[in-house]
């Protein structure tokens, strides 16, 4: 299995003559300004069978770019609970997926797992297996107490891809928390050693920081680099760069 990766959260994963790509985003989110990494259109990064999105927020889910460069009928998979808020006129075939169902895409074998959003809309976790190598994609998740479950119903993984910018919002219409919405940079490496991961590749990092709006972690590769030393293998990939499991 490789795996490429994408700009933001976004990674794309090839075995055989399967690809599916997992948060692909082109259209940046004017609320956070302007990105700090640079956005491809989608189609640089090859050719897809199907997309797999975590939720519905603006910086995971570009229906507009999906449309625009895999086509209008490619599949694509949300969680069900989020279907009513992902219909969109482009995309004629999107597929609601409860937690813990499974598919088949080609080569891969894809699961739903269970995930936490930082501001309490739906959101799942993807799991994607080629019979060889396995998979987890958390999305931008916070901590949760699912990491021990996902371990022993369908661990160890060979990587995980788990957001580390530890992000801290202050957006219209919700109180300040001050507290991050997704995984701190420490809080990636104990969740992947709990999964039984080989290998921790870093999404969700470094194209928005806009505060106060949106206001990342400080120094978090460092602390990542930190974190994971001795512990297990960091990959930390450039948008474009694929990585052999």
């Amino acid at each position: 299995m490789n795996i490429q990766k994408l700009p933001w959260a976004g990674i794309r994963l090839i075995s055989g003559t399967t690809a599916i790509v997992i948060d692909p985003l082109f259209n940046f989110p004017s609320k956070f300004g302007q990105p700090h990494d640079s956005l491809y259109p989608l189609d640089e990064f090859g050719a897809v069978d199907a997309v797999l999105i975590t939720h519905q927020h603006g910086d995971h889910f570009d229906p507009e770019a999906i449309a625009t460069y895999y086509g209008e009928d490619i599949p694509v998979y949300v969680p069900a609970e989020a279907l009513h808020l992902t219909s969109s006129g482009k995309l004629k075939d999107i597929r609601g997926v409860f937690p813990e169902d499974s598919f088949q895409v080609g080569a891969f074998t894809v699961t739903a797992a269970q995930s936490v959003d930082g501001v309490g809309d739906p959101q799942v976790a993807w799991i994607v297996e080629d019979g060889e190598k396995k998979v987890i994609h958390c999305g931008d998740t916070l901590w949760h107490g699912y990491w021990w479950k996902f371990a022993k119903t369908f661990g160890p993984f060979d990587a995980a891809c788990l957001p580390v910018n530890g992000a801290v919002i202050e957006l219209p219409g919700l109180t300040p928390s001050g507290q991050p919405i997704c995984l701190t940079p420490e809080q990636a490496v104990s969740a992947a050693n709990i999964l039984g991961a080989n290998t921790l590749i870093p999404i969700h990092y470094g194209t928005i920081h806009h505060p106060p709006v949106y206001q990342q972690a400080p120094n978090l590769l460092d602390r990542l680099r930190t974190a994971a030393k001795n512990t297990m293998k960091l990959a930390i990939l450039d948008v474009k760069d694929t990585i052999t499991l």
